[in-house]
């Protein structure tokens, strides 16, 4: 008897890290050996930009672009940060969570 393959089980708390310089930095998200990741550069002390969202084909559809969005707000706020997204997912995401429209410019 052959059974139906089984559907992914969805992601459990993705564990994101940051990495950073003074000028660039990056939140990254490996998954099955492959990394998503979120890429910004800093315009001053105070302001980032984020400028690329970007997840492996492979892994579209499992919420990891969210997950670094929202973790990017969440660093953003606890450093009170503003950000600025030239990326179009991010300003996206930025339009459907009103909630988050206290970090990102819109």
């Amino acid at each position: 008897m052959i059974s139906a393959p089984r559907p992914r089980p969805p992601l459990s708390e993705p564990r994101i890290t940051r990495e950073d310089s003074d000028t660039r930095g990056r939140w990254v998200l490996q998954v099955d050996g492959q990394e998503a990741e979120l890429t910004y550069s800093r315009l001053s002390p105070a302001r980032i930009i984020a400028d690329h969202t970007g997840v492996p084909s492979a892994l579209e559809g499992r919420g990891l672009g969210r997950a670094l969005v929202a973790r990017m707000v969440e660093d953003a706020r606890a450093e009170g940060l503003t950000v600025v997204p030239t990326c179009p997912f991010v300003r996206a995401m930025g339009q459907r969570h009103a909630d988050w429209q206290d970090v990102i410019e819109l």
